[in-house]
């Protein structure tokens, strides 16, 4: 579900018109491209990797050989803390750049859209340290 914020909230509402004579979007995100393509990329990974290990436990019961069953732990607990790694430089890099950006009116219109994306990125990283 944090997933889903972050990346909605980053493509929905973080692109935004430096002002009204230009039609090109920027990134909210102290006009980082990177940091936008960031965040909706460490989501969409998270998003398709929750519904992968999902379909796995699912399926588990009918997994007969113990070594493929701790193939299957071992790899969900090295992709949870492979998330939580992205999901704390995700929040390092979108907070940082955060702080960098200059307020001005279409900045204030996805201000709180990326305070979002900021704040379930740390949520990430303790929903998925846990998970591991």
């Amino acid at each position: 579900i944090f997933s889903i914020v972050v990346f909605g909230s980053i493509v929905n509402e973080c692109y935004v018109n430096k002002d009204s004579h230009t039609p090109v979007l920027h990134c909210i995100f102290n006009e980082n491209e990177s940091a936008c393509s960031y965040g909706i990329a460490v989501g969409i990974i998270a998003f398709f990797g929750c519904i992968f290990f999902f379909v796995v436990d699912l399926y588990f019961q009918q997994i007969s050989s113990v070594k493929d069953r701790k193939r299957a732990v071992l790899l969900d607990l090295g992709f949870s803390g492979f998330l939580a790694f992205l999901w704390f430089v995700a929040f390092c890099f979108l907070a940082n750049q955060w702080q960098r950006t200059t307020m001005s009116r279409g900045v204030s219109q996805g201000a709180d859209a990326a305070r979002a994306a900021i704040t379930f990125s740390f949520f990430s990283i303790i929903v998925w340290v846990s998970s591991a």
